[in-house]
């Protein structure tokens, strides 16, 4: 792991453009899971066949990051799922590339925006009436989608094994209640411009994700660091 990852100082520079997102994707997995390493993204090859199966041309972004780490489940299907090549499919109008755990959303690009390099996402809620869903617009790009991706991911992970590593599970815990509420403002310092319905908070060894003012996901390097968050906010932790 990377001795030193000051998040607060990056993530500005990865919002910026991609070459900086993919700096910023690789020393995040690097600091919190496991270097990304050759093989763990999909090939070009089978990236390919996808589009010629689809009729279509991934988006610059998206394609980068099947390319980067579209195998690493740990950053990418711990809890939601990035699908895979051959499970992109299209649904009225836009191309699905991820799916909530149990079903209840989709996530994808609408067609008419494929040609952008970095295009905005929009979202699809599974509804019981099949005639109210629509496709709503969501994150800003498939850029800030996918860091969000790799943040969520990694804060609800769990001990998982991927077709080639065990990674062991990181110190977790969750919380109900929103950051003001419990008093973590003025704790830590929140993450700008980043996850729709999702604020982002992070201290030493601490990486902190608060989800429509109601929950938090709270991920750690260390027991210690999970043990000091635990005695500084208080409220009845689920592991706790």
């Amino acid at each position: 792991m990377m001795e030193t990852f000051d998040i607060h100082t990056r993530l500005p520079g990865a919002l910026r453009d991609r070459a900086g997102a993919w700096r910023f994707v690789a020393d995040f997995a690097a600091y919190w899971q496991q270097p990304l390493q050759p093989g763990d993204g999909w090939s070009v090859a089978e990236v390919e066949a996808a589009e010629r199966r689809l009729g279509l041309v991934l988006p610059a972004a998206l394609r980068e990051a099947y390319l980067l780490l579209g195998r690493r489940t740990d950053l990418t299907g711990n809890h939601d799922t990035l699908l895979r090549p051959d499970e992109l499919h299209v649904v009225d109008g836009a191309l699905v590339y991820r799916v909530e755990n149990q079903g209840a959303a989709s996530w994808g690009v609408l067609l008419a925006d494929l040609e952008d390099d970095d295009p905005g996402t929009v979202m699809r809620p599974d509804l019981a009436d099949k005639s109210q869903e629509r496709w709503e617009a969501w994150e800003s790009s498939l850029m800030v989608a996918c860091i969000d991706m790799i943040m969520s991911e990694t804060v609800l992970y769990e001990m998982i094994m991927s077709e080639t590593v065990l990674y062991e599970a990181g110190f977790t815990d969750f919380l109900e209640g929103g950051a003001d509420e419990v008093g973590l403002v003025g704790q830590f310092r929140e993450l700008p411009g980043l996850g729709r319905e999702v604020r982002w908070f992070a201290g030493a060894d601490v990486l902190i994700r608060e989800l429509d003012g109601f929950c938090l996901n709270v991920r750690a390097r260390t027991e210690e660091a999970l043990d000091q968050l635990r005695d500084s906010v208080s409220g009845d932790w689920l592991e706790g």
